[in-house]
């Protein structure tokens, strides 16, 4: 696969020359502009947020478009049951991009069981969650495209297999500001990304009271440690009359969570944050709740660009991070 690769707006003629043309492509955009495009090697997931080299912007009538270079790239589409082999059928040498559409049962399974499949961490995978416009979450639904077949799913994951050359290797990234808080130890009874009660330093609890109780917690996400790794969960909305919060990704059962601790200034840390000098960067998206907290709308995240999205995968799913992926020389 070559390594000589680009990414920004195009108009929907500008990116298919680019499939017409052999390349591996992965494509952001409104469902109808990529309902146009020509079958190829491509994925495709539906957003109308994207960070530019003008900052972020909301836009319908373009595409983001990254161009991963020519070679031997595959595109692999997977419903809940076969998504357990995507590291499977990955090059022993390169990387996967996978999207996947937010409310599905695929997402779930992704949440869910990730860190259990095959191959797991073994072999660079990263991508996002595919979306709406905000003003349309009540009834849109959040799309993905095969470029192979020219299918659109709302109910698969779609992967862009990207092999690379034995001189090379991918390195995946993650930009998270968030760190545990001292606050009060939360566990819960299920894994689950609907969730009622809880237990607050072992103690029962309504976790829709405590969220509420709390001025500005629901910007906050839930932080666990994972083997090392501080891991995200966001809140996506709070049903007051059932006592329930809804979030983006799972808390898991038997988990240690705490409220993140506060970030000052949590724009200007955000962008502080960003890589100014990422070498080859090939793949980068960002949160939609960055987007929206820290007000990137017509403000630039130096070198990263990308979707916005409804979650972003660094191996397992993540929320409010930012994740990309470069392309080095092997060790």
């Amino acid at each position: 696969m070559s390594k000589t690769t680009q990414a920004g707006m195009m108009t929907p003629t500008e990116a298919a020359e680019l499939i017409k043309a052999g390349r591996a492509l992965a494509i952001a955009g409104d469902e109808a502009l990529l309902a146009t495009l020509p079958r190829g090697t491509w994925v495709g997931g539906s957003t109308p947020y994207f960070m530019t080299g003008d900052g972020g912007q909301c836009c319908r009538d373009r595409l983001f478009v990254q161009d991963l270079g020519d070679g031997d790239a595959s595109v692999h589409h997977y419903d809940e049951i076969t998504l357990r082999n995507v590291l499977e059928d990955a090059p022993e040498n390169g990387y996967s991009i996978i999207i996947l559409p937010a409310g599905s049962k695929v997402l779930e399974a992704y949440a869910h069981h990730a860190p259990e499949f095959p191959d797991m961490y073994l072999k660079p995978i990263v991508g996002w969650v595919s979306g709406v416009h905000l003003d349309e979450l009540a009834q849109g639904k959040a799309v993905v495209f095969d470029g192979r077949s020219g299918e659109c799913f709302s109910d698969r994951a779609v992967v862009l297999h990207v092999p690379l050359d034995d001189s090379l290797s991918a390195v995946v990234h993650i930009v998270n500001l968030f760190e545990a808080g001292t606050g009060p130890e939360l566990t819960f009874e299920a894994t689950s990304r609907a969730v009622g009660r809880c237990r607050v330093d072992g103690q029962p609890h309504n976790f829709a009271d405590l969220v509420l109780r709390e001025s500005g917690q629901q910007q906050l996400p839930l932080v666990a440690d994972y083997c090392g790794a501080m891991v995200n969960v966001s809140i996506q909305s709070v049903d007051e009359q059932a006592g329930v919060v809804n979030l983006y990704a799972p808390v898991f059962e038997g988990e240690s969570y705490r409220f993140a601790r506060p970030v000052e200034d949590y724009p200007t840390a955000f962008l502080a944050a960003m890589p100014d000098h990422a070498g080859n960067l090939v793949f980068g998206c960002n949160c939609i709740l960055n987007y929206l907290y820290s007000e990137l709308e017509g403000r630039t995240t130096a070198e990263l660009t990308g979707p916005i999205t409804f979650g972003e995968v660094a191996y397992q799913l993540l929320n409010q991070t930012a994740v990309f992926l470069t392309v080095e020389p092997a060790a």
